[in-house]
């Protein structure tokens, strides 16, 4: 008899239930949500500690650099991210392919500002090449910017390319004149920093957890003003 293990969320899948679609300035057409995403094979969701399995990590490598990941290295992310109670990736799954085919990031920033508010923060929102037409890409950043509405943030963020500055003011985003830059200092290209001579000497090679993740500093001028 084969045994089945249980699957985790990475988030409570009843809060994508409480989200109103109807409250996003997006055009659907036909009208979708993230309970009735267009197609009874489609499925919008948590992130599950399985999804290793469905090829999220192969979804990401459309958008960006993601390295040679392994399981555990997976696992161990993802259960940080679990505990820490800020993180809402949020995948759509094509459910006959057992299949991650879109996906997106709510990031939880916890600020002493605006009465120690919190503040969202969108990240990697990409879709499978072959599923483009479905309207999956408004789908899921409109999900996962009502759910920053939901989870009580004042104001949601986002870094993208000019090329997509139309799509994202189309669902609501608005790029303010005067504060729309973004900066950043990469420390996994370009030249290299100096660092400290005593460190150095001391150090294995490796840095940080045992995900051994790119570290970036970002000096964010955001689409919003502070």
């Amino acid at each position: 008899m084969v045994q089945l293990t249980e699957e985790t969320y990475l988030y409570d899948p009843n809060l994508l239930l409480k989200l109103d679609f109807h409250r996003s300035p997006a055009n659907f057409k036909p009208f979708i949500s993230a309970a009735n995403p267009g197609e009874p094979w489609m499925k919008v969701r948590p992130l599950k500690d399985s999804d290793y399995d469905r090829g999220f990590l192969q979804l990401l490598s459309q958008l960006t650099h993601v390295g040679n990941v392994n399981r555990t290295q997976f696992l161990t992310r993802f259960s940080q991210m679990k505990a820490s109670g800020d993180y809402f990736v949020t995948v759509i799954e094509d459910t006959r392919k057992n299949e991650i085919i879109g996906a997106a990031s709510l990031v939880i920033e916890r600020k002493f500002i605006h009465n120690c508010a919190v503040r969202g923060r969108l990240e990697d929102v990409v879709v499978n090449d072959t599923y483009r037409g479905k309207q999956l890409g408004k789908l899921i950043v409109v999900t996962v910017s009502l759910l920053a509405e939901e989870l009580g943030c004042y104001k949601m963020s986002l870094d993208c390319k000019d090329k997509l500055i139309k799509f994202y003011e189309s669902l609501g985003y608005v790029a303010i004149p005067g504060n729309s830059n973004s900066m950043t200092i990469r420390y996994d290209e370009g030249p290299t920093l100096k660092r400290n001579a005593t460190a150095a000497s001391g150090s294995s090679g490796t840095v940080g957890d045992s995900c051994q993740t790119n570290s970036q500093f970002y000096n964010f001028f955001s689409p919003f003003c502070y």
